[in-house]
C-alpha cells in the first residue's frame, strides 16, 4: 500500500505548498482522493499516470479539495483519455462540473460518470474483486465524508515443495488457490491447507478531511493500517476548532489512539504555522506511530 501526498495544506495554494489532494495505490489499483487546485501539476512533477487513475473521490464542496477537478477533466479530454471516469462526491459536483463543461464547450471524449453522495450514515459507494469503499461521515461545515478503503482477501498461495512433494499437477493449482481440497483418483483427499499457505494479509486506509473531532467515526475505522486525519491547528489555536470544523494535533492522535490504528498521519495544515514538526511533537504524546504529510512524500505501507 502506497500513499502518495500531492498536497496537505488547508485554505489557499501557495508557491511551496499545496492543497489537498493525494493517491492511494493498493493492490495495484490506484485511487485519486481529493483534487485541490494544481493537482495535475503535481501528478505530472511526480511521474503519477493519469491513465491509471478511473476513480475520483472527492470530500466535499470547498475550493481547497476539488477547484483541481474540472481542469484534470479537461486535460484527460485533450489526452485522448479511452477510459470511463468516476467521481464520488457530495450532491451537487455534477452540477458544478457540467455547468463548466457546458460553457466552455469542453464536453469529454470519454464516459464521465458521477456518484452523488447524501447519506449521513456510512455506505458502500465502490466495490470490485480487490477493494471496497465506505464513506466516513464528518462533521464541517458543510456535508463531508471521509472514505475507507478496504482490501479484500486474495486467494491461498501455493506451497510448492508440498505440492511437488504430493504429485499435484498444475491445472489444480488454481482450484487449490481458491480454497478447495483435492480429490484423488483413488479417493485419497489433500486438505488444502497441507498444500498451501494463508493468503497475505489485506490493508485498509482510512481518510479523514476535513472534520472537527468526532468520536462517532471510532467504530467505523477501528484497526486500519493506516488513518490520514487532518490536523489544521496546534493545541494553542484549539478555540478555532469549532467555528471552522477543524482538529488539532493531539486530537487526530486521540482519534488514532481510541480506534486502536496502526499508523497515524497527520495533515492540511493551517499555513500560520512555519514549522509543521510542532504537529508531530504534539501528537506522539497521544499516539506514537504518527507521521508528518507534506507534499511530495510517499509513504510505503
Amino acid at each position: 500500500m502506497k500513499v502518495s501526498i500531492l498536497g496537505c495544506y488547508s485554505a489557499t495554494p501557495r508557491t511551496i505548498t499545496n492543497p489537498t489532494s493525494q493517491v492511494l495505490e493498493i493492490n495495484n489499483q490506484m485511487y485519486l482522493i481529493d483534487c485541490g487546485e494544481g493537482t495535475q501539476v503535481q501528478l505530472r512533477k511526480h511521474k503519477i499516470k493519469f491513465s491509471r487513475i478511473n476513480q475520483i473521490f472527492i470530500s466535499h464542496l470547498h475550493g481547497d479539495h476539488f477547484f483541481g477537478l474540472i481542469g484534470l477533466i479537461s486535460t484527460f479530454s485533450l489526452l485522448n483519455r479511452p477510459n470511463d471516469l468516476h467521481i464520488y462526491g457530495p450532491k451537487g459536483i455534477k452540477d458544478i462540473i457540467l455547468l463548466q463543461i457546458k460553457l466552455s464547450k469542453s464536453y469529454t471524449k470519454y464516459n464521465l460518470f458521477f456518484h452523488e453522495l447524501e447519506s449521513n450514515e456510512s455506505e458502500l459507494i465502490f466495490e470490485d474483486d480487490k477493494i471496497a469503499v465506505y464513506t466516513i461521515p464528518l462533521k464541517h461545515r458543510v456535508y463531508t465524508n471521509g472514505f475507507l478503503f478496504k482490501e479484500k482477501p486474495g486467494l491461498r498461495r501455493i506451497n510448492i515443495d508440498a505440492a511437488t512433494e504430493k504429485n499435484i499437477d498444475v491445472c489444480y493449482f488454481n482450484k487449490l488457490k481458491q480454497g478447495s481440497d483435492l480429490k484423488q483418483e483413488d479417493g485419497t483427499v489433500i486438505e488444502n491447507e497441507t498444500v498451501t499457505f494463508d493468503p497475505l494479509p489485506t490493508q485498509s486506509y482510512a481518510f479523514c478531511s476535513d472534520t472537527v473531532y468526532n468520536e462517532e467515526i471510532i467504530p467505523l475505522i477501528e484497526n486500519v493500517d493506516v488513518l490520514y486525519h487532518e490536523s489544521t491547528f496546534l493545541e494553542q489555536d484549539i478555540e478555532k476548532c469549532i467555528p471552522t470544523g477543524h482538529s488539532t494535533a493531539i486530537q487526530a492522535a486521540t482519534i488514532a489512539k481510541k480506534a486502536n490504528v496502526k499508523n497515524l498521519i497527520l495533515g492540511h495544515y493551517s499555513t500560520r504555522y512555519s514549522d509543521i514538526d510542532l504537529f508531530k511533537k504534539e501528537a506522539d504524546t497521544v499516539f506514537e506511530s504518527t507521521f508528518l504529510a507534506d507534499d511530495g512524500l510517499v509513504f510505503k505501507f
